[in-house]
């Protein structure tokens, strides 16, 4: 039911067909966010009609409510949320590591107070592997520790040790055969201790990989130096997954570094607040200065937003804080990196991803981009045009 086939490089990046039960997918691609098995502000076919191809939920808060038990009656999350295509759903490491003082790691688990009600929860291996089967998703994440950044080394190692324990016990734990298990690796930005963390993971032969402990407060300077070290790492014939990551800059660097695969409540969250997602950065629909501007948020996009509304009834509605303004700037900013994506799988095929990711950043950062990011794209084997 899983296999991924690398279709086309040009360089480090890559296209590739990753099959689940739900369907094949193309990568690289985004993966909108569905917290609590619901990309906020957006219906299933919205998401199917923007091009969402797997849709990611949350194991912890999932857990909390309405529980795993409900979900598996009501059909698992493909029946219960109504999006048939592929789902995955994280660990709930994550979300542990951000609880901070409301929760205690032992080698046995983490246990923590309910943000909703102050119930205590122990959080293990084992059952954040059983509350995946039964949520039912195609892909399913081994439990692990996030460490913050920044931490010591002696913790950070320590947080390797044991993330790598844990995934020997996820493994064992796992029961489903139509569910693919993804190891994390970790390690902070420490080059030895992630190049430790890989080599180990891989050890388990898992049909896909995850990049965790990114995209927590580090700077881009140490973060994309992590990135190109760990693809160099993986498997060439398994998905690459960095967690967490959805700006658009990060999107482009890290896909010409070999990551096949991105989550982040980003375009989401940002739409809430009330910005529109462009080449050149961000719209602030918030201030007035769009409030008389007839024109799409973007030209070229084709998105149900774009198509139908201005800028000046887009900036009306969230300055009035109407509910259609914010969904409509959620479901462009999802667009807009899905179309990014698909843009980025085009230059692969064709050979030309180093001119796509340099007019990208001759736009996204007015001519001047910065250095972490040119960097990046060298490592991918990304030189600029005419060089």
């Amino acid at each position: 039911m899983f296999a991924f086939r690398v279709t086309a490089t040009d360089g480090k990046a890559r296209t590739g067909t990753l099959h689940t039960p739900h369907g094949p997918v193309q990568t690289p691609l985004f993966m909108p966010v569905g917290t609590q098995a619901t990309v906020k502000g957006l219906t299933p076919a919205e998401l199917h009609q923007v091009g969402s191809q797997i849709v990611l939920a949350n194991t912890y808060h999932l857990l909390l409510r309405p529980g795993p038990e409900l979900v598996a009656r009501l059909g698992g999350l493909h029946h219960f949320a109504g999006y048939q295509g592929p789902w995955l759903t994280d660990s709930g490491g994550y979300q542990v590591m951000s609880l901070g003082h409301m929760r205690t790691i032992t080698e046995e688990g983490v246990t923590f107070r309910s943000h909703l009600n102050g119930d205590l929860i122990t959080l293990t291996p084992e059952t954040s592997i059983q509350v995946q089967e039964h949520l039912g998703a195609d892909i399913i994440m081994a439990f692990d520790e996030c460490p913050p950044y920044p931490s010591e080394r002696r913790y950070l190692e320590a947080s390797l040790e044991r993330t790598l324990r844990w995934l020997e016990r996820s493994v064992r734990a796992q029961t489903r055969k139509d569910q693919a298990l993804f190891g994390i690796t970790q390690g902070g930005t420490d080059l030895e201790l992630r190049r430790r963390s890989t080599r180990e993971t891989v050890r388990f032969d898992l049909p896909g990989y995850a990049i965790g402990g990114l995209a927590v407060g580090e700077p881009k300077e140490k973060m994309f130096p992590t990135v190109a070290l760990s693809t160099d790492l993986l498997p060439e014939d398994r998905p690459r997954y960095l967690m967490g990551v959805g700006h658009p800059e990060d999107l482009v660097a890290a896909v010409g570094l070999g990551v096949d695969l991105f989550d982040c409540v980003y375009p989401t969250r940002t739409g809430r607040f009330g910005y529109a997602l462009v080449p050149e950065g961000r719209l602030n629909l918030n201030s007035a200065r769009y409030k008389e501007d007839p024109r799409p948020l973007m030209e070229d996009c084709d998105c149900y937003a774009c198509r139908t509304f201005s800028r000046a009834y887009l900036t009306h509605l969230v300055r009035a804080g109407e509910m259609l303004g914010l969904r409509m700037l959620s479901l462009h900013n999802v667009r807009y990196l899905h179309r990014l994506m698909e843009a980025a799988r085009a230059a692969i095929r064709e050979g030309r991803y180093a001119a796509f990711a340099w007019a990208f950043a001759e736009r996204r950062f007015a001519g001047h981009p910065p250095a972490w990011f040119l960097e990046a794209l060298r490592a991918g084997g990304h030189e600029p045009p005419g060089d």
